[in-house]
């Protein structure tokens, strides 16, 4: 038995796979935000019952999570010490000088994650070249190490200029800090990022140190309670590069989970697309709290070495996923001006919508979908959690319709729209924005939400054809079983990509190419699974940002480099400069250590789809009575005309008029745009 759980800010969802019948187990519950693996535990438990089995079956635990992320947003870090070079305390202040908003004077960069007061200066200086100019003065840093103790911080980061070339200082200095605070979290900037751009990768060292010691919390927790069901292997966590880490990886990198739990969604929806041969898709993860889109091409997922996690920046390599704050858990309201607006704050697990019971009193898009009955008005999750019409009702009249002079389905509706709107600007931001043309993808939606809201999406962004997988809404946990387990290696040196300096460069890919191989040796990978993917970022002399060019397989020739390079800055900025110099900037390696993917098998029912019940839906254009299919009767080649509506538990499909869908060989749900004359 395989098991892999994904904590979402609203759900936790679990996916078991026997992997001697190939079947595949769909399970969620309520995530608990006070402590995440209560939920990990209770959701275990249950289907390890329900299926006969007890945890010593288990030979492989993955984990998706969402806690280092919300530690940052909610900014509930420890207590954190910074230490650097003399006359750069304020680099973490400072920052890049660029205004988020320009035009917006109301809107303020974020404080630092670590106060001025606790950020020290120490003598020491190395330069651009990696050569110490100034000895590191140990004593000051003992002494900035006696200060940090008595202002009793728990974590100390370790920052100094030119660190990424040569970390012989940092390293001493974090020897010194871990003798005088042997409790304390330590880190250093040339573990962490060892690349150029020191604010960057002092702001990604203070968030590891930062949400270090509770990530070591959580772990713990989590570790004592897979011990206690009898579990004998250890978790692996899913990364922000959609590649799987052990925990003490995880315990020296939690900065690392900072998108855990959509590069699991991303990874998921690669494999299942490609299996489904439909190779250029555009995520649609629409979940509890927020909606995380990415693209997929030629079914292989974007990925950004940087991004942007609660305004701090974090630079590491990870699935390019944009994220918004709109989700079934998101709540309307009206702005001072009388506006509806949807999002981005959430109601979350707890109390969560005000359907569920728990004590929400806010409207949110979940009790829209209840009103209008796309969603069962009597009970979600396969029957197991009872809801409120009711009180839904109640609520979005109250808050919203009154005061907007709406009926309750005209406001529930009007709540819905605008939450479409929201999601479709979020994936045009990373197709039409980057120059692709999204009619020529595929939607892929997943998550509680996704399917829900996936034709009006794709309606409004210019979309034909969806597709939906099977039960979509734990899909981020079955992308875990999906994920290869990976490491990450960077060397950063500024260098001309002349035949003379190509040796150095490529020097530091056969260097990080043995490291990656020594790694996959300690996580016993098999040498035939193994795969080593290398990338140079470079740019043209004289710009400041640089391109991803990913070299072929074999010893690195610098003409592939160079015609890389050229191809990857005309895809990226529409033209390429013949002729002028290039410059490299980082190489990067990524250690693969493959794993065996599930092959599921998909057991649909027999025969032309039966409904199971009618009801009257909501459609844009009003009430109608519709037919309810569940998803698990629908068999292989089984079509259907909208409009309709297709339960399972962990979301719902709801297909309009003008709509038809079909069923591929491995359960999928196909939508597409009907032909016209084709009757509902």
């Amino acid at each position: 038995m395989r098991i892999g759980f994904d904590v979402g800010g609203t759900f936790t969802d679990f996916t078991l796979h026997d992997t001697d019948t190939g079947a595949l187990h769909h399970f969620k519950l309520s995530t608990t935000p006070a402590d995440p693996s209560e939920a990990i535990a209770a959701g275990v438990t249950a289907m390890l019952r329900r299926h006969g089995f007890g945890a010593d079956a288990l030979r492989f635990i993955g984990h998706g999570t969402t806690i280092a992320t919300n530690m940052v947003i909610e900014r509930r870090g420890v207590p954190t010490g910074l230490i650097t070079t003399q006359g750069f305390r304020d680099v973490l202040e400072i920052g890049r000088q660029v205004r988020p908003h320009l035009y917006d004077y109301t809107v303020r960069t974020p404080e630092p994650l670590i106060p001025r007061e606790r950020r020290l200066e120490v003598p020491e200086r190395i330069d651009a070249a990696g050569t110490i100019l100034r000895p590191l003065d140990e004593e000051a840093v003992a002494e900035a190490a006696e200060t940090l103790a008595a202002q009793n911080v728990q974590a100390v980061a370790i920052c100094f200029l030119h660190a990424y070339l040569n970390d012989a200082h940092e390293r001493r200095a974090a020897e010194i800090v871990r003798a005088r605070l042997p409790d304390a979290f330590v880190c250093t900037s040339s573990e962490v990022l060892p690349e150029f751009r020191e604010y960057e990768r002092f702001s990604t060292a203070a968030i590891n140190a930062t949400i270090g010691p509770r990530m070591e919390r959580y772990l713990d927790r989590l570790l004592g309670r897979l011990a206690g069901l009898g579990a004998s292997v250890a978790p692996y966590t899913i990364h922000s590069n959609g590649g799987l880490m052990s925990v003490e990886t995880v315990r020296r990198y939690p900065v690392r989970t900072c998108l855990s739990g959509p590069a699991a969604g991303v990874v998921g929806a690669a494999e299942v697309a490609r299996q489904a041969g439909i190779p250029d898709v555009v995520t649609f993860d629409a979940g509890g709290t927020s909606t995380d889109v990415s693209l997929i091409q030629d079914g292989m997922p974007a990925f950004a070495t940087a991004r942007l996690v609660a305004d701090y920046p974090v630079r590491t390599p990870m699935v390019d996923v944009h994220v918004i704050g709109a989700g079934g858990g998101s709540i309307a309201w009206l702005d001072d001006a009388g506006a509806l607006k949807v999002g981005p704050h959430s109601a979350g697990a707890d109390p969560g919508p005000v359907a569920y019971g728990r004590g929400g009193t806010a409207p949110t898009l979940t009790d829209a979908n209840i009103v209008l009955h796309r969603l069962d008005p009597v009970a979600l999750l396969g029957g197991r959690m009872a809801v409120d019409e009711a009180a839904a009702r109640r609520a979005i009249e109250t808050e919203i319709a009154r005061p907007l002079g709406l009926s309750v389905e005209a406001a529930a509706l009007g709540m819905i729209h605008i939450a479409v709107a929201n999601m479709s600007r979020a994936i045009r931001s990373v197709s039409t924005e980057k120059g692709h043309d999204v009619g020529a993808f595929a939607l892929f939606p997943y998550g509680g939400a996704g399917p829900l809201h996936a034709v009006p999406v794709a309606m409004e962004c210019g979309i034909t054809r969806v597709l939906v997988p099977v039960e979509p809404g734990t899909l981020c946990a079955r992308g875990i079983l999906l994920s290869d387990v990976s490491l990450d290696l960077v060397r950063s040196e500024i260098m001309p990509a002349t035949e003379a300096a190509w040796p150095r460069a490529a020097a530091h890919l056969a260097a990080m190419e043995d490291a990656g191989r020594a790694w996959l040796d300690a996580e016993h990978i098999a040498p035939d699974r193994r795969r080593f993917d290398r990338v140079i970022e470079a740019r043209y002399k004289g710009q400041n940002h640089e391109v991803q060019v990913r070299l072929p397989d074999g010893p690195p020739a610098r003409t592939d480099f160079l015609d890389g390079f050229a191809a990857a800055h005309r895809r990226e900025y529409g033209y390429a400069i013949e002729g002028h110099p290039v410059e490299i900037v980082n190489c990067r390696l990524k250690s693969v250590g493959l794993v065996d993917r599930p092959s599921p098998r998909f057991t649909g029912g027999t025969g032309t789809p039966q409904p199971k019940s009618r009801r009257r839906v909501h459609f844009d254009d009003g009430w109608h009575e519709t037919p309810i299919y569940d998803r698990a009767t629908l068999a292989v080649g089984a079509t259907l005309a909208g409009p309709a509506v297709i339960d399972e538990m962990s979301a719902t499909t709801v297909l309009p008029a003008g709509w038809t869908l079909r069923v591929d060989p491995a359960g999928n749900l196909i939508l597409e745009t009907a032909p016209k004359g084709t009757a509902a």
